[in-house]
């Protein structure tokens, strides 16, 4: 009967069809860039079509007086069949035309990949250019990595002031700590002609330093020395070693030069100041709550054993001040309210300190969201120590948040020439990129960034992006590679608030909201773009505004805000945070 019907025609011929169809549809979505999400339509109804054909397959039939139910059919009455011939001739054709499209998909020319953003020059390695590996700690005592740590960059700190040499920063050249690369491969990937490495020991009274400045293409010793030093004699050794690198390298690498005056070394030359200061230090590079926690602790007790110490002040500042990414209220405030104590007494001590100015700066935006303040000030702490990539960094940014992301391109850029593998200043410039609506090249920044190491962050850009181009399934498939965290957590939010499943949408925001509302209302007001609901965009970002979140401070460089720049609340938003209005932006001169 089944036969007699026809169905199994049916089926045979829906079948051959609808995956013609769905070929039709997987070729033409990329070429028109249309969303994924259509593609998966085509899927679902010509699926869904299937069972429905064969049902009318069964019920109806085709007459010669046009179609009727099968039940009004007499059973002795012919029903037409299909002919053998027409429906070989019928798969077929169809079969040809499937062929077609499948050698049209295998042998069309593919799109040349473009080749990722490499942020370092293709161009030759300056001769100019030097990475201060850290020195290897042979104290026998773990707990003493930070003294060699803080020489390590002392050293990187005194060569930065040379004019005219290139210098890798710490983020970068700490990453090849015992590393079994020759030097031709570390040199490569830093992009220096030259390493200088070493041990350091220090038992009881006493310090050893063995260094060595090496030509990283040949690894061939230019200039070794070892030192033997009383520990008493620490600042000098430490200007020993400094003098004999900048003779070594003066003859092949600098025209002329004299440290600047920026110097961690306390007035007094107290050593256990100094000692407690460099422990600090070694702690605020970790980033855990606990981790700052112990930096202020030492900084603090520095600061006691040498009340001019203005670096130690300086950089309990900034200590406190990332502490309050972890604590919020009352703790919050009272750690910024130290942090202002630790500045004003840095800059009273010393007011040409870089360092000091660039806390000031920090904490203009974390607790007074004052952007032309903080400008003011990094800007003054460029001028006073121009190869600081962080303070370089923090400037560049400063333009962005005030309204010109194109401002803060180039300047990172040259901070990522001279600190090539540091994640942090992939993101930054990722996220200028995006304001911008460069959206591949941004991809392919943060790509770069994700072949040199792994990062949450990372990964919620790369989702971030395809939310911005409408791909909820591939933002979504992003955001699930995201380790659990933060970061996991707003992408996926973020990429449910673009698909068809409203109630997936409004759970995640809800989680969200439950989770994060208290400590980050600016970004859950980004999810409520995404939902395309300015009233609530608006009413958290009001809400950001009244609890100073300072994640505001990127509102003009925020690619998923931006696109409401023209709403007249966001001109009220940026009149009372004190930030120009898009139309006071475009009025006014490029800065």
């Amino acid at each position: 009967e089944l036969k007699r019907r026809n169905v199994y025609k049916v089926a045979v011929a829906y079948a051959v069809v609808g995956w013609l169809v769905m070929q039709v549809a997987a070729t033409i979505v990329p070429a028109l860039h249309l969303p994924d999400s259509f593609t998966s339509a085509v899927v679902v109804v010509t699926l869904l079509g299937f069972p429905i054909a064969l049902v009318i397959a069964w019920a109806f039939e085709m007459t010669p007086e046009g179609m009727k139910r099968t039940e009004d059919i007499s059973p002795n009455e012919n029903i037409p069949q299909w002919s053998r011939r027409k429906f070989a001739l019928f798969l077929v054709t169809i079969a040809v035309l499937a062929a077609a499209l499948l050698a049209y998909q295998f042998l069309r020319p593919k799109p040349v990949a473009k080749p990722p953003t490499k942020i370092r020059s293709a161009t030759a390695i300056p001769e100019k250019s030097i990475a201060v590996l850290p020195l290897v700690n042979e104290s026998g005592e773990k707990d003493e990595q930070y003294f060699s740590d803080g020489l390590s960059e002392d050293l990187i700190t005194a060569l930065s002031q040379f004019a005219g040499l290139k210098v890798i920063g710490r983020n970068s050249s700490f990453q090849f700590r015992d590393s079994k690369d020759d030097s031709r491969t570390i040199g490569a990937k830093l992009g220096v002609a030259h390493l200088l490495e070493g041990s350091v020991r220090r038992a009881a009274d006493a310090v050893r330093v063995s260094a060595e400045l090496i030509n990283a293409a040949d690894g061939s010793t230019l200039w070794s020395q070892h030192y033997d030093r009383p520990y008493k004699d620490l600042f000098k050794l430490q200007d020993d070693i400094t003098a004999a690198v900048a003779d070594a390298l003066k003859a092949k690498l600098l025209n002329a030069s004299d440290a600047a005056t920026q110097s961690d070394r306390p007035p007094s030359g107290d050593l256990a100041a100094y000692n407690a200061f460099l422990q600090g230090k070694f702690y605020n590079q970790r980033n855990t709550e606990a981790d700052y926690r112990k930096a202020i602790e030492f900084f603090q007790n520095a600061v006691r054993l040498d009340p001019k110490y203005a670096r130690a002040y300086a950089d309990l500042a900034y200590a406190e001040i990332f502490l309050t990414d972890y604590v919020s209220g009352a703790q919050a405030q009272s750690g910024l309210a130290a942090a202002r104590i630790a500045v004003n007494k840095a800059l009273a001590l010393d007011p040409n300190l870089a360092a000091a100015h660039g806390a000031r700066g920090l904490l203009l935006i974390f607790a007074d969201i004052d952007l032309a303040g903080a400008k003011a000030e990094f800007k003054q702490a460029v001028e006073l120590a121009p190869n600081n990539l962080d303070l370089r960094a923090s400037l560049a940014e400063v333009h962005a948040s005030l309204g010109h992301p194109e401002a803060a391109i180039e300047p990172i850029r040259q901070v990522l020439a001279a600190d090539p593998r540091s994640d942090g200043w992939y993101n930054l410039l990722a996220i200028d990129l995006m304001a911008l609506g460069r959206l591949d090249e941004a991809e392919r920044v943060t790509e770069e960034q994700m072949s040199l190491q792994t990062s949450a962050y990372a990964q919620a850009l790369l989702s971030s992006i395809e939310a911005l181009r409408g791909n909820a399934a591939t933002a979504l498939a992003k955001a699930e590679q995201i380790p659990p965290g933060k970061s996991r957590d707003f992408a996926l939010a973020n990429a449910r608030q673009i698909g068809n499943d409203t109630a997936a949408a409004d759970a995640a925001l809800k989680a969200l909201i439950d989770k994060y509302g208290k400590t980050d209302p600016y970004l859950i007001a980004r999810c409520y773009v995404l939902r395309k609901d300015l009233d609530g965009m608006f009413a958290w970002l009001d809400r950001a505004w009244a609890e100073r979140d300072n994640n505001i401070t990127i509102l003009y460089y925020d690619p998923f805000l931006l696109r409401y720049k023209d709403d007249p609340r966001f001109a009220a938003l940026c009149k009372k945070i004190g930030l120009p209005t898009p139309a006071e932006l475009a009025a006014a001169p490029k800065t």
